[in-house]
């Protein structure tokens, strides 16, 4: 089943079940997936798309659980770790800090990379050889440690 699919057919079981933050949540990735439909005039959305829109509001999601733990708001925070949990159970799995470490170790053997300016390109590299697999933050933290940097 398609994400968007699952999504809504999800939507419905929280309606059902009456779980009000999980639904909430739901409708919030919903809405995001509509918005994009909207922009191309279509009825669904590739899984790639999805994703992608998804990462975003993970990363939406982390930040604002930063900005409300660095203000003193925990229920907020926690209100939007309940919504992290729903938007990450559609996002596949990155890859671990062992298989990532390994990446872009082969990143830089294959740029020849030797100083901590190469970082760009081996992050480039990895990227273009993992995206969606890979989280680009841990990636380029492996890279840095690696170069020296």
């Amino acid at each position: 089943m398609a994400i968007f699919d699952d999504v809504v057919a999800q939507m419905t079981e929280a309606m059902k079940a009456k779980d009000a933050p999980r639904l909430a949540a739901l409708r919030g990735i919903r809405a995001a997936f509509l918005n994009e439909t909207k922009k191309d005039n279509s009825k669904s959305l590739a899984d790639d798309v999805c994703i992608g829109l998804l990462r975003r509001l993970e990363k939406q999601r982390n930040e604002s659980i930063e900005a409300f733990e660095a203000a003193g708001r925990p229920d907020r925070a926690a209100e939007e770790q309940a919504e992290l949990v729903v938007i990450q159970e559609f996002l596949p799995r990155l890859a671990d800090d062992a298989k990532t470490r390994a990446w872009v170790a082969e990143a830089i053997a294959a740029t020849q990379a030797s100083k901590p300016g190469d970082v760009g390109r081996v992050m480039a590299a990895v990227m273009k050889a993992h995206k969606g697999d890979v989280d680009g933050n841990l990636a380029k933290r492996i890279a840095s440690e690696l170069l020296g940097a």
